[in-house]
């Protein structure tokens, strides 16, 4: 199974964005997405940002890997 991860973009700079999963923050790649900018919200997977999301899908993602935690 392939698990992508939600996150909050904080900066975009050269084909790479910085985005906030959970507290913790990651070094993507912007390159599949075009006009990202610093408060959109995005589905990550290899490293990669694959999807522009809703601020509720964030937060629906991050409470089902809680829930899978557990």
């Amino acid at each position: 199974m392939c698990v992508g991860i939600a996150g909050k973009v904080v900066k975009v700079q050269d084909g790479m964005a910085v985005i906030d999963a959970g507290g913790a923050k990651r070094e993507v790649s912007a390159a599949l997405l075009e006009e990202l900018e610093p408060g959109d919200y995005v589905m990550v997977h290899a490293g990669a940002a694959i999807a522009k999301i809703s601020s509720d899908d964030d937060e629906e993602v991050n409470q089902v890997m809680e829930d899978l935690k557990a």
